[in-house]
């Protein structure tokens, strides 16, 4: 069975043939590790209604302005880093949580080597393996223009310390 977007539509993907998906119990080590440029590698796993991320990102990488359709619940595990959401801008570091609604616009600068874990629900996927998001820029990259991935819309904004 294929995931259903937003509007109930099939995805078209069937993410336990692309993605690591987990059901029961598991072990970090066993993810395979992506390198997706020389700052950028992540660890990608989903269940059947969500997908766990965890990035490892090097000082200097932007994260460029992007929504997208999903629920997104970043937790900064090392590092620091300064995050946009919607009009406010904080510095996050070690044990800062933000909780990103559907479709508000956000992004981020790295200050340093940073660590973060994302869920995302449902599973995003623009996120297949291989394929780095093209708001991602390392530091060697200009910047792109990048599509939105829906309406813009301003719910309540949650940052967590």
């Amino acid at each position: 069975m294929c995931p259903r977007g937003p509007r109930g539509r099939q995805l078209g993907l069937d993410w336990r043939k692309i993605m690591p998906t987990l059901k029961g119990f598991g072990t970090f080590a066993a993810l395979p590790e992506e390198q997706l440029s020389e700052k950028v590698s992540r660890r990608v796993f989903c269940g059947d209604h969500g997908m766990i991320v965890f990035w490892s990102i090097g000082a200097g990488v932007h994260v460029q302005s992007h929504n997208h359709p999903t629920e997104e619940i970043v937790w900064v595990v090392k590092g620091e880093m300064e995050f946009r959401l919607g009009e406010e801008r904080r510095v996050c570091g070690r044990g800062d949580i933000v909780v990103i609604p559907p479709f508000e616009e956000h992004e981020a600068w790295f200050r340093a080597d940073t660590e973060v874990i994302d869920f995302f629900a449902p599973p995003r996927r623009d996120f297949l393996p291989g394929k780095k998001p093209p708001y991602i820029l390392d530091g060697n990259e200009t910047s792109k223009s990048v599509p939105e991935s829906g309406p813009s819309r301003r719910p309540n904004i949650i940052f967590w310390r």
